[in-house]
C-alpha cells in the first residue's frame, strides 16, 4: 500500500542520485508537539507545536533509516579493512542532520566537524560518493583523497563561505570541542560582526571518551556564549530540530549569532578505534535506543497517524538495506585515484596542477 504511493525515485535512487525522498502520496498537514520544551538563554524559545505533513514524516523515516544503514555498513567495511584511517560514525544522531536540512535550503552552508557522512548525504550527496570516498576510490566526493573526515559538496553549500546574501551558515562541533579556546575566539568575533551564523554543538555527552561532567564545569553549552543567545534542543527529535533550526535561521538573519545545543547520543564509540565500552554501559545505550531513538520516534508517529503500517515500514527498511549493499558493491569496483591525482584539486583554479596537466605531472613522478 505505502510503497505503491512512493515514487520510484524515492527508493532505488540514492546510488548515484541524491537520496532525498520524493513522495507521491497525498500530503496531509499535521501539527505535532515536540517531546519536550527547548530551553532558551537570552531569547524566547520556539513553540513546541511543529507544522509538518504525512509526506515529510515519511521522508524523515526514509532518510534516517538510510543514514543508519549506511553507517552500520561503514562499521562492517572498516572491520573488513576496506576503510582505513579514521572513521567517525553518526548512528543515533540522524535527527540532527535530517531536522536541520528540513529547516534550511541549499543556499545555506553547513560546516561540520569530522562526523560528517550523514550531513553530506542530507546535502544531496549519494551513497556511491560516500562509500567510494570512505574506501579511497576515484568517484568519492573528494576524489578519494579526503576519507571519512573530509567530505565536500561545494554546489550544496557543504563548506564554508563568506557572502552577503539571505543565507546563513551552520558551524557544527561536539561537546568535547566546546571547551577549546578557539571556539570562544570565533564566537566573539562572529558576535561582534553580527554574522548570520549558528554555532551548533552536537552534544553526545562523551566527547572523545570523557563524560561531559568530567570535562566541563558547566556543561550548559547553549549558555556558553554569555552575551550570545542560545537554545538547548532535543537532538533526538527530528521535529524539534527542524523547529529550532528554522527559528535559528530567522534569528541569525535578523540579529546575528545564535548557539544551538543539540542534546543527542551516539551509539558507536568516538571513532572506529574506540569501542565505547569503557565509559558508558550497554544498559545506558539500550535505554537510549528504547526511549529516545530518532527513527523509532518517527515510526510511532507514522503508525499513530495511520500514514503507514508496520509491515510497510519494514519493507522500506529492507529496500534501504538492498540499496546500501548495491552502492557498496559499485564502490568496490571503483578504481583507486591515479598517482598523478595527488597533485590535483589542491590549489584554486589557475594555480598549481589540474587534471588536464596529468601527463606533465606524471613525467615528474619518480
Amino acid at each position: 500500500m505505502l510503497l505503491s504511493r512512493i515514487s520510484h525515485r524515492c527508493i532505488g535512487s540514492t546510488l548515484t542520485k541524491p537520496f532525498s525522498a520524493v513522495i507521491s502520496t497525498s500530503d496531509t498537514p499535521l501539527t505535532i508537539e515536540t517531546s519536550i520544551h527547548s530551553t532558551a538563554h537570552n531569547c524566547e524559545p520556539p513553540s513546541r507545536a511543529v507544522a509538518t505533513s504525512s509526506s515529510e514524516l515519511l521522508t524523515f523515516f526514509l532518510d534516517m533509516a538510510l543514514m543508519r544503514r549506511m553507517e552500520i555498513a561503514a562499521d562492517s567495511l572498516y572491520k573488513a579493512k576496506l576503510i582505513r584511517g579514521f572513521c567517525h560514525l553518526y548512528d543515533g544522531q540522524e535527527a540532527v542532520a535530517v531536522g536541520m536540512e528540513a529547516a534550511i535550503t541549499k543556499m545555506d552552508s553547513i560546516i561540520t566537524a569530522y562526523r560528517d557522512h550523514c550531513t553530506f548525504l542530507g546535502r544531496g550527496g549519494t551513497l556511491l560518493e560516500v562509500f567510494a570516498e570512505l574506501m579511497g576510490r576515484r568517484d568519492g566526493c573528494s576524489k578519494g583523497k579526503g576519507g571519512s573526515m573530509h567530505f565536500y559538496k561545494k554546489e550544496s553549500g557543504f563548506y564554508g563561505k563568506y557572502s552577503k546574501d539571505e543565507s546563513v551558515t551552520f558551524a557544527m562541533y561536539g561537546d568535547g570541542a566546546a571547551n577549546q579556546g578557539q571556539l570562544f575566539e570565533a564566537l566573539s568575533i562572529a558576535a561582534l560582526w553580527d554574522l548570520p551564523a549558528i554555532l551548533v554543538c552536537e552534544n553526545n555527552h562523551y566527547g572523545m571518551g570523557t563524560a561531559e561532567w568530567r570535562a566541563a564545569k558547566s556543561p550548559a553549552y547553549y549558555k556558553r556564549g554569555d552575551y550570545v543567545p542560545g537554545l538547548k534542543v532535543d537532538g533526538m527529535d527530528v521535529l524539534a530540530v527542524k523547529q529550532a533550526c528554522k527559528f535559528a535561521k530567522e534569528h541569525a538573519l535578523k540579529n546575528g549569532l545564535l548557539i544551538l545545543e543539540m542534546d543527542t547520543y551516539r551509539y558507536h564509540g568516538h571513532s572506529m578505534s574506540d569501542h565505547g565500552s569503557t565509559y558508558c554501559t550497554r544498559d545506558e545505550i539500550s535505554g537510549v535506543r528504547q526511549e529516545r531513538d530518532p527513527i523509532e520516534r518517527v515510526r510511532k508517529l507514522l503508525l499513530s497517524h495511520d500514514i503507514a503500517a508496520k509491515k510497510e515500514l519494514k519493507d522500506i527498511e529492507k529496500e534501504v538495506r538492498k540499496e546500501v549493499d548495491e552502492a557498496i558493491a559499485k564502490a568496490k569496483e571503483n578504481p583507486m585515484p591515479d598517482p598523478s591525482d595527488l597533485f590535483t584539486i589542491v590549489y584554486i583554479k589557475g594555480y598549481g596542477t589540474f587534471g588536464a596537466d596529468r601527463k606533465e605531472v606524471r613525467a615528474t613522478l619518480p
